[in-house]
Parts: C-alpha cells; structure tokens; sequence
C-alpha cells in the first residue's frame, strides 16, 4: 500500500484527534504488542503509538518494525510518537475510513 501525500496528509489530520495506545518500552516489540497493534488496527484502521524512554529502539525503528508485523502503513513519526493505518478487513465496519482519491500519472 503506497499513500500519496494528500492521503499521509488527510490521515495526520485524523490522527490528531486520537488517543494514544500502543507504548513501546524496555521490552520492544514482542507477541502481545504485535497482537495489540493488530487488533486496534482492525478496529480502528488508524492508531498511534509511543516509544518510552527506557525502549532501545527510535521511534522510527519502532514505528517500521511494527508496521511490517502488522503489515500496516506508517503515517508520520514524530518525537517519540507514531501513526500506523491499515484499511480494515471487515465488511460490517460503518464508520470506515475513506481516502482522497490519488490521480494516476502518465
């Protein structure tokens, strides 16, 4: 999944106004915190996360680790927190998120 810039910009946007929930700390990223991503993911298509003072990794590290185990999008790094999105799988979801539409180039 390749977002344009308008799409990476319409998601900061949304990001803005959510709660954090993924922290990343001491221990990285193991299982349970793939496991967590996930689920958020498919719930929410669009959640942040932070890396604690005491994580070995950077944000970034954090945010494209996570982002491949969850096979996710990364939206923005900033400080010591990230974005991550991936559309949802489920066909009941009402409240979807839905992208500015990219114009193909010749």
């Amino acid at each position: 999944m390749d977002l344009t810039s308008k799409q990476r910009s319409q998601l900061r946007s949304l990001a803005n106004g959510i709660d954090t929930i993924i922290h990343i700390g001491k221990d990285g990223i193991g299982p349970n915190l793939v496991k967590q991503a996930d689920d958020a993911l498919e719930a929410r298509e669009l959640i942040k996360g932070k890396v604690l003072e005491n994580c070995l990794l950077t944000s970034r590290e954090a945010a494209e680790e996570l982002a491949k185990a969850t096979r996710s999008e990364v939206v923005q790094v900033i400080g010591t927190k990230f974005v991550l999105y991936r559309p949802t799988h489920r066909k009941d979801k009402k409240d979807r998120i839905v992208l500015v539409a990219s114009k193909k180039r010749d």
